[in-house]
């Protein structure tokens, strides 16, 4: 009996031991056949979209006067176009929720035929692609251009046929032939959720962080710079942002816009071709589009409630002032474990050096806003990307190669990815900030020679975000 228990006991250990070899040798194969990738869009409720929990009754009311028109679409007699590339804002920025950035379904292809429009949609332009707008990099003879050459017309539409001043017919860029001579390039939509709060970061914050962890930034070869320019007591380069203040701008994928007010009044008669007291001219002169008096969007002296006041540009600048930062998750996707060590190596590889994690507001008059974190993972300085992400356009003191870090807060629930949405990958996204020249190269040298499961770490922590 007893030699039977030994030989029964030694037979058992021989088994676990097997075992046990077979689950290392099938653990090590599952760590080297494993390659990190993007877990894709974080699904379940929206992180961002509402209003802040603690606005007054009154601030609440301006936030939801503005989010009604941010949603409203623009019709031709109230101003629309002549030329635009949406009929409101809402349409681009919509993903997750309103005040968001470009949706799953891009409006942009229904709305070529909208109200019996006649354009066409260029190829740039898909229905499952981001929404975009289209730069062209040079003029004819040479020079530079980099301004936005709206898609759509109002040709053919509802109210663009009344006789006088139309009917109104206009023709599309020939963006066929500037694609041809690589002479276009995209940006796509921002997010505007907690841009209140971008708003308030004092100058010096962002200086003072700047001016830190120099040697390592030094070590890696990072850089950066805000969008101003002081020469003595000269103020230059400011194109539609800062004035002559020399205070730092912080809106768009070049920080070339200095407040909210700028960024919606520009937006309004650059996308949607509406004038409005910021911008008072039309785009697009000819006398036969001109359907509704210049300019389109203005004050109300006479409304009877003090929200109904406000034009368009303010109702705007109030709902994005108001929306809340995104909210991050806890534990999707991954696991609380797996995003804590993400945020981690985050640091450690020095992406956190230009995605600076936080910030504090000044004091405001909006309690809301008040010496708040920022959580937005941006210096808000711009840096250069080199060849790779270069688009030929310089827009203030922001160079040609040169882009705002872009915010990280509510990138889990983005779709598309970099200034032109040329990707959906967040890890395509990680490794196209690598090229040459390029602040980044030596951050992104350090991911690549993580292991899969730090880099899958990595990756689950910024889908959290």
């Amino acid at each position: 009996m007893n030699m039977n228990r030994r030989l029964v006991a030694s037979s058992l250990l021989a088994g676990s031991v097997a075992a046990l070899f077979l689950s290392q040798i099938e653990t090590a194969s599952s760590q080297f056949n494993f390659n990190a990738s993007d877990p894709g869009v974080r699904g379940g409720a929206a992180g961002g979209g509402k209003p802040f929990a603690n606005l007054t009754t009154n601030q609440l009311k301006f936030f939801d006067s503005g989010a009604a028109d941010f949603a409203a679409a623009e019709e031709v007699d109230e101003g629309l176009g002549p030329r635009m590339n949406l009929d409101s804002c809402g349409g681009c920025h919509i993903q997750p929720a309103l005040g968001g950035t470009s949706p799953f379904v891009n409006p942009q292809v229904a709305f070529a035929t909208k109200n019996g429009g006649t354009d066409k949609v260029p190829s740039f332009i898909r229905e499952n692609g981001p929404v975009r707008e289209a730069r062209f990099v040079k003029n004819p003879d040479g020079t530079a251009d980099g301004g936005v050459h709206a898609i759509f017309t109002i040709t053919g539409r509802t109210g663009a046929n009344v006789s006088p001043p139309g009917p109104c017919t206009l023709a599309q860029p020939d963006f066929a032939t500037q694609l041809a001579n690589n002479n276009v390039i995209f940006r796509i939509p921002t997010p505007t959720f907690g841009a209140g709060l971008i708003e308030q970061i004092p100058d010096a914050q962002i200086l003072a962080n700047q001016a830190s962890n120099t040697s390592r930034k030094q070590s890696l070869g990072i850089r950066g710079k805000p969008n101003f320019h002081v020469a003595g007591r000269t103020i230059t380069g400011m194109t539609n942002n800062n004035g002559n203040d020399g205070t730092i701008a912080r809106f768009g994928w070049k920080a070339q816009n200095k407040s909210l007010m700028l960024f919606s009044g520009e937006a309004y008669n650059v996308e949607m071709g509406i004038t409005n007291e910021l911008f008072q001219t039309e785009r697009e002169e000819a006398p036969q589009c001109q359907f509704a008096t210049v300019p389109n969007d203005v004050t109300n002296f006479d409304a009877a409630t003090p929200v109904e006041v406000l034009g368009g540009v303010e109702r705007f600048a109030n709902f994005m002032r108001f929306l809340d930062a995104p909210q991050p998750s806890p534990n999707t996707p991954g696991g609380a474990t797996s995003i804590a060590n993400g945020r981690q190596k985050f640091a450690d590889v020095g992406c956190a050096l230009c995605h600076t994690p936080s910030f504090t507001t000044s004091k405001s008059t909006v309690a809301a806003l008040s010496e708040k974190p920022v959580n937005l993972f941006s210096d808000l300085l711009v840096h250069d990307m080199g060849d790779g992400l270069a688009d030929g356009v310089s827009q203030g003191e922001a160079g040609p190669r040169e882009f705002r870090t872009a915010p990280l807060w509510g990138l889990g629930q983005r779709i598309f990815f970099l200034h032109d949405g040329r990707t959906s990958d967040l890890e395509r996204a990680i490794r196209e900030h690598s090229s040459n020249g390029s602040e980044a190269n030596g951050v992104i040298n350090s991911f690549n020679n993580l292991g899969e499961r730090t880099k899958q770490d990595i990756l689950n922590f910024l889908r959290s975000l």
